[in-house]
């Protein structure tokens, strides 16, 4: 009988252990951060979640000087239910660099982020979202308009085998435009991940946006990252950007860190 006890003992053992590497795996502080796409993922219920960062960005333009842009990033997300949260976005403080110097802060968003189906892990059934936003123009612009900017954007997030995950987004907005009016701005976006360990995630992502003014380019843009997390609460980000076609950085690098309050 012994050994039958132990062997019992074995087995409860590493299923304890399984259940508990699942459920750490589960706290996981969930981000969205560096990348552009936005998963469907919500903080849980109770919890205040920072996400902030730093960018800098270089961005030539013909016949004049080159443009140059440090940026700081924040973001503040509330869980008031397992499907739902609200978040607040704005850039603290905005340095631009060209022709006509600049300092300033950026524009503050409020939206929120609604997941109505919960995805299979390993399978290719999403998790499906969508995320209301308005952006008001509270940034020193010379050229910018007094009307807010408002739309919607569809998130689709899967969980795939191998450790790898895919985001996607759809987007429709309009545009606040000068001297009046708005124009309807599309987006489109996907992200695929790959988890290397317990430790390290990382991920490639081509992203598209319509024109943002009349007579403008359509922009396509490429951008790579890495997160490491720290603890099950805090992670650590970095991620490059170029563009493809249209307006856009040359190149663009962030860094960030993400912590999880509350349970």
């Amino acid at each position: 009988m012994r050994p039958a006890a132990e062997s019992l003992a074995a087995v409860c053992l590493v299923v304890t252990i399984g259940v508990a590497g699942a459920a750490a795996e589960s706290e996981r502080i969930q981000t969205d951060r560096p990348s552009v796409s936005t998963s469907a993922s919500t903080v849980p219920p109770g919890v205040l979640q920072m996400e902030g960062g730093a960018g800098y960005s270089y961005t030539s333009i013909g016949g004049a000087p080159a443009e140059k842009q440090f940026t700081l990033d924040l973001t503040w997300r509330a869980g008031l239910t397992e499907r739902f949260e609200v978040r607040l976005e704005g850039q603290p403080l905005v340095v631009t660099r060209n022709q006509q110097d600049d300092t300033g802060i950026g524009n503050i968003t409020l939206d929120a982020k609604y997941r109505f189906i919960d995805g299979r892990e390993d399978s290719w059934r999403p998790s499906l979202g969508v995320m209301p936003f308005v952006t008001f123009p509270v940034a020193h612009a010379p050229h910018g308009t007094n009307a807010p900017d408002f739309g919607l954007i569809g998130l689709v997030s899967f969980d795939l085998p191998l450790r790898l995950s895919l985001d996607a987004n759809f987007g429709v907005g309009g545009l606040a435009q000068r001297p009046r009016g708005y124009l309807v701005q599309g987006a489109a976006s996907a992200a695929l991940g790959l988890d290397i360990g317990e430790r390290w995630s990382t991920f490639a992502e081509v992203f598209y946006t319509s024109a943002a003014e009349r007579g403008a380019r359509d922009s396509v843009g490429f951008d790579a990252g890495v997160q490491f997390f720290v603890t099950q609460r805090i992670a650590l980000d970095a991620a490059g950007q170029t563009s493809l076609a249209g307006p856009g950085p040359d190149y663009l690098f962030r860094a960030g860190l993400s912590v999880r309050f509350g349970r």
